[in-house]
Order: structure tokens, then C-alpha cells, then sequence
């Protein structure tokens, strides 16, 4: 199973960042999103630095939208995006940072390292760019 998906993992990674970075921009456009986490854009501080170290700029990203209470509702009103604490795969993800992977750090630390309960991380996957912006844009109407 190694082997075989060995075959694939470069066509695989390089649609997982051509939709990663379609999406970061979508995302920076967006009123109820904040701030966007994502060194394929340009306003990233390590932009430059990746981009000529790198062959791409992976498929992760993190954002913050205006208020806590947005971040459930996103968490529950995707649906092609799974709500999941895993990442790598296929499919696209979305956890919540500050309650799940990071829950076992000091608040104090969590707080100080940028991982406030509005963080939102997203696993970007091989669907289409059009439908994962799609189900993003609904799930954060009002």
C-alpha cells in the first residue's frame, strides 16, 4: 500500500496546494475571517523564505474569524469538509486547535503562541477548489 501510494503522492500533494492556496486567498477576502495563516501568500512572513527552500507550500492552513462563536458554527455546518482532528489524507478536514490537538497546553502558553479559540485549521484536500469554497462560504454565513 506504501509502494502504490508512493505513485501518487506528488499529482496528490500538488493539488492539495493548488486548492490550498485558491482557498487562502478566498479566506483573506472573507469579512468574518480575521487573519489567514498560510505561507503561499505573499503577505506571509516566511512567504520568500519557503519559496525558495520549498516546492510548494503545503496543503495547511490556519485562520481566525471574528468571534468564537463563529467557529462552531463553521465546525458543524461543513459538509464535504469532515470535522477531524487528523491531517495528510485525501480529504479535506477541519479542527479547532485551542480544544483539541493543543488542549493539553497551559492556557497561558496556548494563548501566547497564537492559539486563541477562533483559530481554525484546515487540512486541504483533492476535492474540487469550487465545492470546498463552496461548503467554507456556507458554513460561515450568518
Amino acid at each position: 500500500l506504501v509502494i502504490r501510494g508512493m505513485k501518487t503522492l506528488g499529482i496528490r500533494l500538488d493539488r492539495q496546494q493548488e486548492n490550498a492556496l485558491k482557498i487562502a486567498g478566498w479566506l483573506q477576502r472573507h469579512p468574518r475571517v480575521t487573519r489567514v495563516h498560510y505561507p503561499g501568500l505573499e503577505q506571509h512572513p516566511d512567504h520568500d523564505l519557503i519559496r525558495r527552500h520549498a516546492r510548494g507550500f503545503g496543503a495547511m492552513i490556519a485562520f481566525e474569524v471574528t468571534n468564537h462563536g463563529l467557529v462552531e458554527q463553521l465546525l458543524l455546518r461543513t459538509q464535504l469538509i469532515s470535522f477531524a482532528e487528523s491531517l495528510g489524507g485525501v480529504e479535506s478536514l477541519v479542527s479547532q486547535p485551542y480544544s483539541m490537538t493543543h488542549a493539553s497546553i497551559p492556557l497561558e502558553q496556548r494563548l501566547a503562541n497564537g492559539i486563541v479559540p477562533q483559530l481554525i485549521r484546515l487540512s486541504v484536500g483533492i476535492e474540487d477548489p469550487k465545492d470546498l469554497i463552496a461548503d467554507l462560504s456556507q458554513a460561515l454565513q450568518k
